[in-house]
């Protein structure tokens, strides 16, 4: 009895392995087992079974202990033994120093950024084939991509690391790969060289880059954290996505803009905004379970799956249309049909996400994001008209 705990049933005894008993009660500790053989005597013949085992504490340990006894006949369900697996190392599995930052990083949230900076800069008339390889265009490239936009997304993982226990555990902070103490000496250093880089590029993009920087706090950072906050959260990701940027490509190239000059772009970036606003609720699906049981008020979360998809639909459709019908409105009457025409195949798609938003999703979003920049490049080709 000293090295195994007998176990004692009807017409049945086993023995297993164990390594702690505490008083009366048996304690479990294996953490070094994923599965177990057992031994077992029936009826005077030996048996060996193997069977697999999970760990658990706390009220689980409880549940695994109870058996449910049955009348009458004397026959005894089998003991109720819960899956109990050792805490998985999350760390395990080893990346590059760069490849690691860069998944700090974020990479694929750059594109809708560098997209509307050059929406922007195509927009302001002053914006060529040869500005492609411009020092400034390069710079700014740098700056929308992987500096300021790269800042917030490591801003968002630092603020966000709690949930991203639940949504996310591989992220590299919850999942251990990188320190908060390192995570803060990052994000000062980016912060830094994003407002320097858009000084460079014009001084008054450098004051915009503090305000995306901010807006990253407000979106993120408690008391406020607006991403709690239903609408705010997603108007706020937008306005960062899509109009800061591109008035940043309109000031880069036409530093000696005026309001009147400057309208055109306003007004189509903000009608963009809304749409812009739709699909930052199609993101919202992936986190929804974790999103719930933090008391992040997103649109899935508190209007449901299928109700948010619809909302999200008819914001993506609306931002469009009134991009298309301004366009039309200012005489640009080719630019604004192929625009309208451009929502089209995002309609049919909507369909598909709306009867399953949670796994049609990513799907959605890979390919009618398409569609939607190109009518944001378009609608930039149409204001560059007007300035000619």
């Amino acid at each position: 009895m000293s090295e195994h705990w007998r176990l004692r049933l009807p017409l049945l005894c086993c023995t297993l392995p164990n390594r702690c008993l505490e008083g009366k009660k048996p304690i479990f500790t294996l953490p070094e087992f994923s599965s177990l053989l057992l031994t077992c005597y029936f009826s005077g013949r030996q048996y060996c079974l193997p069977i697999n085992l999970v760990i658990v504490t706390g009220a689980e340990s409880k549940e695994r202990r109870k058996t449910t006894e049955k009348t009458a006949t004397g026959v005894q369900d089998a003991l109720s033994v819960r899956k109990l697996v050792a805490p998985r190392n999350r760390s395990a599995k080893t990346l590059s120093k760069l490849a690691l930052f860069l998944r700090f990083l974020k990479p694929v949230t750059w594109i809708p950024v560098m997209w509307s900076f050059l929406c922007g800069a195509v927009a302001s008339g002053r914006f060529g084939w040869e500005d492609l390889a411009g020092w400034k265009f390069l710079l700014a490239m740098l700056l929308t991509g992987p500096l300021a936009t790269g800042t917030c997304q490591m801003l968002n993982d630092y603020f966000d690391r709690d949930l991203d226990e639940i949504n996310e555990p591989d992220r590299p902070i919850p999942g251990g790969a990188i320190s908060l103490q390192n995570a803060t000496i990052l994000i000062a250093v980016w912060s830094v060289l994003s407002v320097i880089a858009g000084y460079l590029i014009e001084p008054l993009i450098g004051f915009y880059v503090i305000i995306g920087i901010i807006n990253a706090h407000l979106y993120s950072a408690n008391p406020i954290k607006l991403k709690k906050r239903l609408w705010l959260g997603n108007i706020i990701v937008a306005v960062s996505y899509l109009i800061i940027p591109w008035i940043a490509g309109v000031i880069a190239y036409d530093p000696e803009f005026t309001l009147s000059s400057m309208l055109p772009s306003l007004v189509v970036a903000g009608m963009y905004t809304i749409a812009s606003t739709g699909t930052m609720t199609i993101n919202d699906f992936k986190s929804v379970d974790g999103d719930r049981q933090n008391g992040i008020r997103t649109l899935p979360a508190v209007f449901g799956e299928t109700n948010a998809a619809i909302i999200a639909a008819v914001l993506i459709n609306i931002g469009q249309g009134l991009a298309a019908g301004y366009l039309l409105y200012t005489g640009q009457t080719l630019f604004g049909w192929i625009t309208a025409l451009l929502v089209v195949p995002q309609v049919i798609l909507q369909f598909g996400l709306i009867r399953s938003p949670r796994t049609m999703d990513v799907r959605y979003n890979a390919i009618a994001q398409n569609f939607l920049v190109a009518g944001m490049l378009v609608s930039a080709f149409a204001i560059k008209a007007t300035q000619q």
